[in-house]
């Protein structure tokens, strides 16, 4: 009976060696595994231009679908809205999202905006200090085209007193731009959706 308890001692010592040998075994190739299935990744550096300011402004509904800037003011960039005042009297406020998804369905989407006289909201919003700081701040070059069209642009305010007020606000917020060096890091798959923004040293622009 003893050397069968020893026997079985003995199995069951190897057993147990065994066991703990192919669990570390099984640890350490899945932590190889691990590391083979990481991706590397690569780093670069990209200039992403802030603004300090924004605009506010404001416009009327003067005639049933036409729209005037009556007053444009600086602000935080952060607070920058349209207000809108129309034509039967009631308000609204715009936010920078709304008045994008407007001027892109009504101008920029619109194949036939070019064709017709167009003097409505998202027109007024595109030519006006809105649609320069959304064109500015998300670096829109169509945005930005529209906008350098200066003769077409000017008929959209109220009076030259106001667009001359508007231009000033316009060189505000184009001076309050500060450019800031940002490390970002990506697979070097170039798989998106997985990266990391930090950073570096800022400058003005």
């Amino acid at each position: 009976m003893t050397p069968s308890r020893q026997g079985s001692f003995i199995r069951k010592t190897k057993d147990i060696a065994i066991g703990g040998t192919l669990a570390l075994a099984l640890l350490s190739g899945g932590v190889a595994l691990q590391g083979c299935g990481g991706s590397s990744t690569e780093t670069t550096y990209e200039d992403q231009t802030r603004y300090g300011k924004g605009v506010r402004t404001y416009i009327s509904e003067i005639s049933p679908g036409e729209f005037r800037i009556t007053d444009e003011v600086s602000v935080p960039a952060d607070s920058s809205r349209a207000i809108v005042r129309y034509y039967d009297g009631h308000r609204d406020t715009l936010t920078l999202a709304a008045s994008k998804a407007l001027i892109d369905r009504e101008v920029v989407n619109n194949p036939s905006y070019h064709t017709q006289h167009h003097s409505g909201l998202g027109s007024a919003l595109l030519w006006g200090g809105i649609g320069y700081f959304i064109g500015r701040q998300s670096n829109n070059q169509v945005y930005q085209q529209y906008y350098n069209r200066e003769q077409d642009r000017s008929r959209f305010y109220s009076n030259p007193a106001t667009y001359a007020r508007a231009n000033r606000v316009h060189d505000e917020v184009r001076s309050s731009a500060s450019t800031h060096r940002v490390k970002v890091t990506r697979p070097s798959s170039g798989r998106s959706g997985f990266f990391s923004r930090s950073r570096s040293n800022g400058f003005g622009g």
